[in-house]
């Protein structure tokens, strides 16, 4: 196999904080070192690349994704830019312009985002759509502005033109993926933005209303070694082990993680379906959508644990949390703790946690997927949160107290919620707008690279760092200056001498690295490394 030496630069290794080069045979990580080194190493190499002080480090790991809508944004399909309700009529009329079919998809609205929060007028947006059906996706998924027109051409006439939700929004998402050929092109334009960033592995969170389940068998089947490598999720409650065997033959893939990801106990806040113990603050008498109830849950969670099959559930508000806790308390009493234990299930996102909670998700060794972005886009003073939870909204996604309790957290993007760049969500993780929840640089970044795989039950010791015989898959990164970074401004400042030991990450105060190459298992994904003579 091709020996290829990267040297002059950073690499990002616990094995040696002061590593300067790498080599790579292969598909594996040969040898790692200081410039003195390698010069020898020069000598038998059959490529050499100049870092010109760049940083390598592991290539980074979504834990949450959704590819299809993803994909479909990058493809035009986005409101997320418009800042009023005429933004969004002006949006749809350019839409339908470019629109050869008789449907207009789109997503990312957030009339939280506008200095009003009213929607626009059914009568505007018809005008708009010229006669095409339409289906605009509000940013968090979890409601929709639709019309009759669309209601029509998908064969839906039960459901009220208007905006929809929760089941209804679900069925409606679920005719328009019908077409696995469209989901498909879709996920592989994702894919190929994934790249770009320096992501070398997703996890997709995939349901009859999310891709659906023939796009999503075939993204499993294909693993394109050229691009990042897909593991996945299937939202689907079932009742009892037969059931959950069925599924897992169906997929027949050992990427298929297991039943769950955007498996909904509750909605969004954002859309006021998230379950709160608690009336919405600016909905008195609204407490959101429960979708599954204890019972529901423990039959899951036990039919999943006999099969050795992970569970998970998407969970948002505090009452949702606790009618999961609630579940695997009664399964716990069906099946006994160490067997759900052993289950390594997880919730996604899990904002409303409180320091029983916490210890309730401890006692099941539940991992948590949390995407640290949220409160950068919605955690302000006048944010989103504030809106609609009042003083609540100040306990929201504690990552410090979560990883201080022993809970493990993983980190991800809900992308196309929010934008990909993992770097961006290690900064947003740094700071959080409450301090107390804030966590440093290491931490966020090893919770999208090493915690990630243990999420997803690989137990080899190598993968999602950079030593010798780990896989080599990592990207490079240009980046100008290092540090040891925590939430406490009077240890980074301070904390840049690399003697103490610790590998550096870039400096991420104002400007995000670029990604200059990204590497999985030896093939390269993505490459804009510049061309030397």
């Amino acid at each position: 196999m091709a020996l290829t030496l990267y040297r002059n630069g950073s690499i990002y290794s616990s094995a040696d904080p002061f590593a300067t080069a790498m080599m790579i045979d292969g598909n594996t990580v040969a040898w790692i070192g200081g410039e003195e080194a390698a010069d020898r190493q020069a000598e038998r190499a059959d490529e050499v690349i100049d870092l010109e002080g760049g940083l390598v480090t592991p290539a980074f790991v979504d834990s949450h994704t959704h590819l299809a809508d993803l994909g479909a944004v990058l493809s035009g399909e986005d409101l997320s830019a418009g800042r009023s309700p005429e933004d969004l009529v002006a949006r749809l009329r350019e839409l339908a312009g470019a629109t050869e079919g008789q449907i207009i998809s789109a997503h990312g609205w957030d009339e939280t985002r506008w200095a009003t929060g009213a929607l626009p007028a059914t009568e505007q947006l018809e005008a708009a759509a010229g006669g095409k059906g339409y289906y605009l996706a509000r940013i968090d998924k979890h409601s929709a502005l639709v019309n009759q027109r669309l209601l029509e051409l998908l064969q839906l006439k039960d459901i009220t033109p208007g905006l929809v939700h929760g089941a209804e929004r679900d069925k409606i998402a679920a005719a328009l993926d019908a077409d696995p050929a469209r989901v498909s092109a879709h996920q592989r334009r994702a894919l190929e933005h994934y790249a770009s960033r320096g992501f070398a592995v997703v996890v997709e969170m995939a349901a009859e209303h999310l891709g659906g389940k023939p796009a999503l068998k075939a993204l499993l089947a294909e693993d394109d070694p050229q691009l990042p490598e897909v593991y996945a999720y299937w939202g689907q409650a079932v009742g009892g082990a037969d059931e959950a065997r069925a599924l897992g033959d169906d997929f027949d893939s050992p990427r298929l993680l297991g039943l769950g990801g955007d498996l909904k106990v509750d909605g969004s806040l954002g859309s006021r379906s998230a379950a709160l113990r608690e009336d919405y603050a600016d909905a008195p008498g609204e407490r959101g959508t429960l979708f599954l109830e204890p019972e529901q849950i423990a039959a899951h969670l036990v039919a999943c644990s006999e099969t050795n099959t992970q569970a998970g559930f998407h969970v948002i508000g505090d009452a949702a949390l606790d009618t999961v806790l609630d579940g695997f308390d009664l399964a716990a009493e069906r099946i006994g703790v160490a067997r759900l234990q052993a289950g390594r299930h997880r919730l996604e996102h899990a904002e409303m946690v409180d320091e029983a909670s916490r210890q309730r998700l401890l006692a099941y060794s539940i991992t948590v997927s949390m995407q640290p972005r949220f409160d950068e886009y919605w955690g302000a003073e006048h944010g989103m949160y504030r809106q609609r939870l009042g003083e609540r909204a100040g306990q929201m996604n504690n990552l410090a107290a979560m990883l201080s309790a022993g809970v493990p957290v993983v980190l991800g993007s809900d992308a196309p919620v929010t934008e990909v760049d993992g770097w961006a969500t290690v900064r947003a993780a740094m700071r959080l707008n409450q301090p107390a929840g804030r966590i440093s640089a290491r931490a966020a970044f090893l919770a999208q690279t090493r915690s990630a795989y243990r999420a997803m039950g690989q137990a080899s010791p190598y993968t999602g760092q950079l030593v010798i015989g780990a896989p080599a898959t990592f990207a490079v990164w240009s980046a100008s200056e290092l540090a040891v970074q925590t939430p406490d401004e009077r240890i980074s400042s301070w904390s840049t001498d690399a003697r103490a030991g610790t590998p550096l990450l870039p400096v991420i105060d104002e400007q995000i690295p670029e990604c200059l190459r990204t590497v999985r298992a030896g093939i390269t994904l993505f490459d804009a490394l510049p061309v030397r003579s």
